[in-house]
């Protein structure tokens, strides 16, 4: 049974950082693609960040050079490093993994709420 279980999330002050990490298991981790979405109220789920099995890496423009997506491969985990925080990252965070492709959703975790504000 695969599952995926985000922690990390919280509140944080605009210009602050918080580190999401994702621990997956029922899976070949190492082969799997992973990626963040999120989603706020009233908007679609978007992909923030993804990273292939061989660690290469994709961010939306809106994040580009604020946040970071990492991958342990022994730890069956996947991080989500973001700084300079801005009140509109703040949404309900989700992990993914894709066999083959970030876009694919094989698995979904439940969720981590990250609220930027002050």
């Amino acid at each position: 049974q695969v599952q995926l279980v985000e922690s990390g999330g919280g509140l944080v002050q605009p210009g602050g950082s918080l580190r999401l990490s994702c621990a997956a298991s029922g899976i070949v981790f190492s082969i799997y693609a992973m990626g963040w979405y999120r989603q706020a109220p009233g908007k679609q789920r978007e992909l923030v960040a993804g990273i292939t099995s061989g660690g290469s890496t994709k961010y939306a423009d809106s994040v580009k050079g604020r946040f970071t997506i990492s991958r342990d491969n022994a730890k069956n985990t996947v991080y989500l490093q973001m700084n300079s925080l801005k009140p509109e990252d703040t949404a309900v965070y989700y992990c993914n993994a894709g066999l083959g492709s970030m876009y694919r959703s094989d698995a979904w975790g439940q969720g981590t709420q990250v609220t930027v504000s002050s």
